[in-house]
């Protein structure tokens, strides 16, 4: 019994020591991520799935597109490594409680739907060996083999088909009955689900990160057509997720502590213009706090040598981005209605793609929303909406909650259509460019308006007024100030 009893002893010592080293892990992983880990950006950028750069689009507005999908891919990953050690943990303390039970020979087989939405059976066959020591060169004795089963959507091509997501749709625009008989499936509709695919054949070793069945269809159709004048139409029929991004000092110089401290946060859209005002960024105060912290810790001198590498790459990161925060303004979507789409369709050359600040309208549920294209997501994902957007749409909406989850909502945008200069939003100029749009494809159905959208910041009180001197009139005992220089 004497043996059997140490060997329980090691093992619980063991397994007691693995918890504590994933707990220091996840520990560490959390504190990179405070460090900003998870939205690092670097000064190289890949090519967005072989596309070339839009001759419209500055290199530095390129580069900006290109960060936000690697931003999102690191987000995931980092997610997913402190997930992947919660579970470790979790099975550490359930293996330290509950007695080894002897495997039994045979075929045991799961079913079991993952995180991700997708049901999944396992099956593990247990068959008697030889000495471990045999067992161990053998590359037979422990194999594992892996299929996952998807099926390539075909898009909505008819208006029967789209109206059974958006009913309608023919009465709010007359005129698109002859303008989708004439339409093409744009080429983009077979590249994003090739870009789905192409991820989740790089993440299919790691079944708790593919892509979620929900993020694989998200898209119903992306059609292409242009009316007798010419004027073009991009045409996405989808579901709508939630973005939460953007600041502008001049129109918001104050916001939340949990939001300037947070380093999840992006304080930056694609669509911005220059400054107009003294008032500072409310969130360069906490990226300054993160050039600091960035900066003690080069100092400490138990950090190691790529550490230390990587936290002067930050730093220069970090100093970039306060001097945009310090000389541009971006779009709000707590506050600005707007639209998201992926990074490589903005970046590309091909004539109907729309471009960042291109006007756009969404449909849903029989009301017509004026917005703008103003910022950039994965190449593999489409359908998302400012969080000002999302609670039009559905007042449940939230940052961690989106407003369709069905394939209900139709985006008109049209390629071509942003103003040559970049400002602040007007919502009355948005919403009159947005009407004009419309009417060159057919116009409104009678009975159904654009929806006007309300200012809902707060205008900062204006600096009060200084009263200017008046210099006395002299009287008639005193002497004017003479004119001629003496």
């Amino acid at each position: 019994m004497k043996p059997r009893q140490a060997s329980k002893h090691r093992k619980s010592r063991w397994l007691y020591g693995g918890a504590v080293l994933i707990s220091c892990l996840i520990l560490g992983l959390i504190g990179l991520r405070h460090l900003g880990v998870g939205r690092s950006k670097t000064g190289q950028f890949p090519a967005i799935s072989g596309k070339t750069i839009d001759q419209g689009t500055s290199r530095e507005e390129a580069h900006r597109l290109i960060e936000v999908q690697m931003r999102m891919e690191l987000e995931a990953k980092y997610l997913a490594e402190i997930a992947d050690l919660k579970r470790s943990l979790d099975e550490a303390e359930r293996q330290n409680a509950t007695a080894a039970a002897i495997p039994e020979v045979g075929k045991v087989s799961d079913v079991r739907q993952l995180r991700s939405g997708i049901p999944f059976t396992s099956e593990i066959n247990i068959n008697k060996g030889s000495i471990a020591s045999v067992e161990r060169r053998d590359e037979q004795s422990y194999t594992a083999a892996f299929q996952l089963s998807l099926r390539l959507p075909q898009p909505v091509k008819t208006l029967a088909e789209l109206e059974r997501a958006s009913p309608g749709l023919s009465k709010i625009l007359p005129g698109i009955a002859n303008l989708i008989g004439k339409s093409e499936v744009s080429g983009w509709f077979s590249q994003l689900y090739q870009n789905k695919v192409t991820r989740i054949r790089r993440d299919a070793n790691l079944l708790s990160e593919v892509l979620t069945k929900h993020n694989l269809y998200d898209c119903e159709t992306m059609l292409q057509f242009k009316s007798d004048a010419g004027r073009k139409v991009f045409f996405l029929q989808a579901d709508m997720d939630v973005v939460s991004d953007g600041s502008d000092g001049d129109r918001l110089p104050i916001m939340p502590d949990d939001i300037v401290n947070s380093t999840n946060y992006q304080p930056f859209t694609s669509y911005a213009w220059p400054k107009k005002t003294l008032a500072p960024n409310p969130l360069t105060v906490g990226w300054e706090r993160r050039i600091a912290a960035a900066k003690k810790e080069l100092e400490d001198p138990v950090t190691t040598a790529p550490r230390k590498t990587w936290l002067k790459d930050r730093i220069q990161y970090l100093k970039r981005g306060i001097t945009e925060l310090k000389t541009r303004s971006f779009l709000i979507a707590d506050y600005d209605p707007f639209i998201v789409l992926p990074v490589n369709i903005l970046a590309s050359k091909d004539d109907f793609a729309p471009h960042v600040g291109d006007f756009a309208v969404v449909i849903y549920a029989g009301k017509i929303y004026p917005t703008i294209v103003g910022d950039g997501g994965p190449a593999f994902k489409v359908g998302e909406g400012s969080l000002r957007l999302a609670k039009e749409l559905n007042s449940k909406a939230s940052s961690y909650s989106r407003p369709v989850s069905d394939l209900k909502v139709s985006y008109l945008i049209f390629p071509g259509s942003r103003s040559e200069v970049r400002d602040a939003p007007n919502y009355e100029q948005w919403r009159q460019r947005c009407h004009e749009l419309v009417n060159e494809i057919g116009g409104l159905g009678e009975g159904y308006e654009m929806y006007p959208w309300a200012d809902s910041l707060t205008k900062p009180a204006p600096p009060p007024e200084i009263a200017p001197e008046i210099t006395p009139t002299p009287t008639s005992d005193e002497a004017a100030p003479s004119t001629t220089p003496e």
